[in-house]
């Protein structure tokens, strides 16, 4: 798919892996529509790469209504959906202090995995609208998945079972997009240089990088950026989910 002068939509597009995809699609000449649930990071974003900045709780039906709504006014329907806004808190599910909260593993479910299916559904009834290309197409919604949803370590029970449900949620949304020329494809990161393990202690991170196989490195958003864009170049990808790690496999713990 030719996204050159096509709206996107990329949520946690404020930092991380989000921010890189921003950049990468408004560099192949998309409208990005920036969108985060920190304003400012949004705004610094999109206002270095000549898209717009929208603020959105994506676990929010309202909230990711009236976005989705204001990214169209301002851009026209999109064609792309990257969906990178998530969390990452760890917690046992029995610990020290006795069992996990409730609402702690239920607001992880509500971001990462309640939150990703919001945007879809919203975006994917524009894109059935609009007018397919010569191959059918009408557009392609991103998820990100990790590669704890495969291999969830001790203290990731929240964020493996939400990233495991997004995972699993990418075929059954590719199937009935199918019919209207919508692919849906996810990317399971490996160990990302986001801001939550550049925050570690160098030595942390040290120790984390020398898990992956190779290159024995964190990846880097513009790794995670043109998966994407092989995504848009390539027709055939659909319905998968893509490790994309370095070919670690992570331990109990």
């Amino acid at each position: 798919m030719d996204i050159k002068g096509e709206a996107a939509i990329v949520t946690g597009g404020g930092s991380g892996l989000g921010e890189g995809t921003a950049r990468a699609l408004a560099k192949a000449g998309a409208k990005v529509a920036v969108v985060d649930v920190n304003i400012e990071a949004a705004r610094r974003v999109a206002g270095e790469i000549g898209g717009t900045a929208f603020a959105c709780d994506v676990a929010s039906a309202q909230a990711a209504e009236a976005c989705v709504a204001e990214a169209r006014k301002a851009h026209g329907p999109a064609r792309v959906l990257v969906n990178c806004a998530g969390i990452a808190p760890a917690a046992r599910i029995v610990g020290k202090e006795g069992p996990m909260a409730l609402d702690a593993f239920r607001r992880v479910i509500e971001i990462n995995l309640i939150g990703t299916f919001n945007m879809m559904r919203l975006v994917a009834a524009d894109m059935q609208a609009l007018p397919a290309n010569a191959e059918g197409e009408r557009g392609l919604i991103v998820m990100t998945a990790s590669v704890a949803a495969f291999e969830g370590q001790i203290g990731q029970a929240a964020y493996a079972a939400s990233k495991g449900g997004v995972a699993a949620l990418t075929l059954p949304a590719a199937r009935e997009f199918a019919k209207a020329g919508i692919r849906v494809m996810t990317i399971a990161p490996g160990l990302f240089g986001t801001p939550m393990l550049l925050g570690m202690p160098q030595n942390v991170q040290d120790s984390l990088a020398a898990q992956v196989p190779f290159p024995s490195r964190f990846g880097r958003a513009d790794e995670y950026a043109a998966l994407v864009l092989h995504f848009l170049a390539n027709t055939m990808l659909n319905g998968e989910t893509v490790r994309l790690d370095g070919a670690i496999r992570m331990g109990p713990k």
